[in-house]
C-alpha cells in the first residue's frame, strides 16, 4: 500500500506547454512505481492559467497507487490571494487535515494541522533550494524533502522537478498522518515552487 511506506521518490512528467501537472511516484530503493498523481481541473481554469498565475486559481491533485485505482488522498487548493490553504482528503472524502502557507518566509514554509484544525507541524524550507524539514511542534523532524537534480536539459527547459520525501520511523506507524506528509510533499510543489513557471 502506498501509505504504509517511508521514502517516495516523485517525478514530476516534464512536459513542454503544459496546462496541469502530473507526477510519478516511485519506490526509491527499487525504482518501481507505487503511484500516481495528477492535477484535476476544470476546462475553464486551464483557460484562465493562459491569462492568470496558476498560483491564483483552485487545484485539485488526485494521488493514486495507478492511474486506474481509486484515489488514496485527494488535495485541494482553493483561490488564493496572500496565503494558500490546501486541503487534505482520504479515499473515504473524509478531512484529513490542511496546511496554510506562512505569509513571510525566507525559504518557504506552512504550517500542518490536523483535521480538528490543530496545528500538529511546521514545515520548513532552505533558501538554497529543495531542502525542507517536516517538523512537529517540539522541533522533532517527522520527514524530509529533498530534490533530486534531473539533468541538465531536463531542468533548464522544463519546471519538472523531483524530489525525495522520506518520513520518520514514528510516522510510519500513523496512516492518517503519512498521508499527510506525502501530501505535504506534494504541496511543496503546488504552493511554492510552481510559482515560478
Amino acid at each position: 500500500m502506498l501509505l504504509d511506506r517511508q521514502t517516495f521518490l516523485v517525478k514530476e512528467r516534464a512536459e513542454l506547454m503544459r496546462l496541469t501537472d502530473r507526477y510519478d511516484i516511485f519506490d526509491p530503493e527499487t525504482g518501481e512505481p507505487i503511484g500516481f498523481a495528477e492535477e484535476k481541473i476544470s476546462g475553464f481554469a486551464k483557460l484562465l492559467r493562459l491569462v492568470i498565475s496558476k498560483q491564483l486559481i483552485p487545484t485539485t491533485i488526485v494521488v493514486q497507487e495507478d492511474e486506474a485505482s481509486e484515489p488514496v488522498i485527494t488535495i485541494k487548493r482553493g483561490l488564493t490571494l496572500l496565503r494558500s490553504k490546501v486541503d487534505v482528503i482520504d479515499k473515504n472524502q473524509t478531512p484529513v487535515g490542511f496546511f496554510k502557507s506562512k505569509l513571510f518566509s525566507l525559504g518557504g514554509g506552512f504550517t500542518v494541522h490536523n483535521a480538528a484544525g490543530e496545528q500538529i507541524a511546521n514545515v520548513q524550507g532552505n533558501w538554497k533550494g529543495w531542502d525542507f524539514k517536516l517538523l512537529d511542534m517540539s522541533g522533532q523532524e517527522l520527514g524530509r524533502v529533498n530534490k533530486k537534480w534531473a539533468g541538465a536539459i531536463k531542468e533548464i527547459f522544463t519546471s519538472a522537478d523531483n524530489y525525495m520525501i522520506s518520513l520518520s520511523d514514528e510516522v510510519g506507524s500513523n496512516p492518517g498522518l503519512a498521508a499527510l506528509l506525502l501530501a505535504a510533499g506534494l504541496a511543496i510543489d503546488i504552493v511554492f515552487k510552481e510559482a515560478n513557471t
